[in-house]
């Protein structure tokens, strides 16, 4: 078992940066991979970034170039960050951290993020 707690989200103005933070905890040795998805009001949840245990991320075209994702493993730490630069409106999400462990996909509760002027 993972569980997963996100932190960061707030409200914004356009043109601004927020930093997402998930602690994951519980089976953490096993993680393969982590990641981020959002959820915009009315629509379907999409994949925005991921982190493989070697280090590879991929990003959604959307965020490319915006959003960088990166992971701490230090010190039994198994933190994932999203760091959010020229947020737009679009932005504007519950955005979900998860994790890939043993093959099963783990979810947080959300953090809501508000881009709004």
């Amino acid at each position: 078992q993972v569980q997963l707690v996100e932190s960061g989200g707030g409200l914004v103005q356009p043109g601004g940066s927020l930093r997402l933070s998930c602690a994951a905890s519980g089976g953490i040795r096993s993680i393969y991979a982590m990641g981020w998805y959002r959820q915009a009001p009315g629509k379907q949840r999409e994949w925005v970034a991921s982190i493989i245990n070697d280090g590879r991320t991929n990003y959604a075209d959307s965020v490319k170039g915006r959003f960088t994702i990166s992971r701490d493993n230090a010190n039994a730490k198994n933190t994932v960050y999203l760091q959010m630069n020229s947020l737009n409106a679009e932005d504007t999400a519950v955005y979900y951290c998860t994790a890939v462990c043993d093959g099963q996909v783990y979810w947080g509760q959300g953090t809501q993020v508000t881009v709004s002027s």
